[in-house]
């Protein structure tokens, strides 16, 4: 499996000819989603969920299609009838020869203030990689590599610690970095390599990495 960073929250992984892109949001590029066999969309926030760059997919490739909760699913489903399939917790797939589990049902607290969306996580072949969107969701199956929500209004450095602790994954690629300032990386990789218990890393949007 390949691994490809894009900016953000959006992830690509390709396997056997075919590509699955996760979160191509509004801090995305443009074509994030471009040449993507299928699309999965964890909320609808927007920088996770972007309507423009998931219509460009589709229409670049009528054969794509998109897996996500309801709330993304009632915004786009209309424009693409029957290639927008709506998942929840505990839901598995197939999509682009990718087996998929569906993992977690809400975003994490920002605010008690502000009420709580629904956010799911994808657990990729098997455990291979999981990707929580919003939420340190922590899934009942091994995982190999975390897709680790770094910065965020939501979460602070020491529950980013705690969360791959408690994954235990063998690995953790930064993702949900775009906030984080490069004066800043230094800090989060010391501490969460020194302090998370798995091997810690980080790729530049357009960088890859074998799985």
């Amino acid at each position: 499996m390949r691994f490809t960073k894009k900016t953000h929250a959006c992830v690509r992984l390709e396997k056997d000819g075919r590509a699955l892109v996760v979160d191509p949001g509004g801090f995305s590029e443009e074509d994030a989603a471009v040449g993507a066999d299928a699309i999965l969309v964890t909320h609808e926030h927007p920088d996770h969920f972007s309507e423009a760059r998931l219509r460009t997919a589709m229409e670049a490739d009528p054969a794509a299609e998109i897996w996500t909760l309801q709330a993304v699913a009632e915004k786009i489903s209309a424009a693409f009838p029957g290639r927008v399939h709506t998942v929840g917790h505990g839901d598995t797939f197939t999509a682009a020869g990718f087996d998929v589990q569906v993992h977690g049902e809400l975003h994490a607290v920002i605010h008690p203030d502000i009420p709580r969306i629904t956010n799911v996580g994808y657990l990729v072949d098997g455990g291979r990689v999981f990707h929580p969107g919003d939420a340190l969701t922590v899934p009942d199956h091994p995982v190999e590599t975390l897709m680790l929500p770094v910065m965020a209004p939501w979460n602070k450095i020491s529950e980013v610690i705690e969360y791959v602790r408690e994954v235990k994954p063998q690995r953790a690629y930064d993702i949900h970095d775009a906030l984080l300032t490069d004066l800043a990386r230094p800090i989060y990789d010391n501490q969460i390599g020194a302090l998370g218990g798995a091997e810690h890393l980080r790729l530049a949007p357009g960088q890859s990495a074998a799985l």
